[in-house]
């Protein structure tokens, strides 16, 4: 199995970008509107990841007389939620591009799966 090298999130959007550009989507308003929809959604991952880091897992609400009850920390929740939502946008992303770019006849890795699955295009 080759060894696939790390993208940033910018990078494997500015990927999906090219391949949209390539099956004739990019200017699709679905495709517009459900891309930027996606990219609010990392973004919002990457606030919720730094918060879980600062805050961990675990958070203490204070209450009467000072005593602490300990609970999940709100934002795990937050990003699992969020995380489900922007799997389902991707599997929307996907549908739009392959509706567009009609199947593939051969068994070629879908450049587009490749992306967001953070390999290489080129790797099989």
């Amino acid at each position: 199995m080759a060894t696939a090298k790390k993208r940033t999130l910018n990078e494997q959007a500015e990927e999906i970008i090219k391949i949209a550009e390539e099956a004739g989507v990019q200017t699709n308003f679905f495709f517009l509107t459900t891309f930027k929809r996606y990219q609010v959604q990392i973004n919002i991952l990457s606030e919720l990841e730094k918060k879980i880091k600062e805050e961990g897992t675990l958070v203490t609400k204070e209450y009467v007389k000072g005593r602490g009850n300990l609970y999940c920390n709100p934002a795990v929740s937050e990003y699992n939620r969020t995380t489900d939502s922007a799997n389902k946008t991707v599997s929307t992303l996907i549908k739009i591009i392959k509706g567009f770019k009609g199947e593939e006849t051969d068994n070629s890795v879908d450049p587009l799966l490749a992306i967001i699955n953070g390999g290489d295009e080129d790797e099989e």
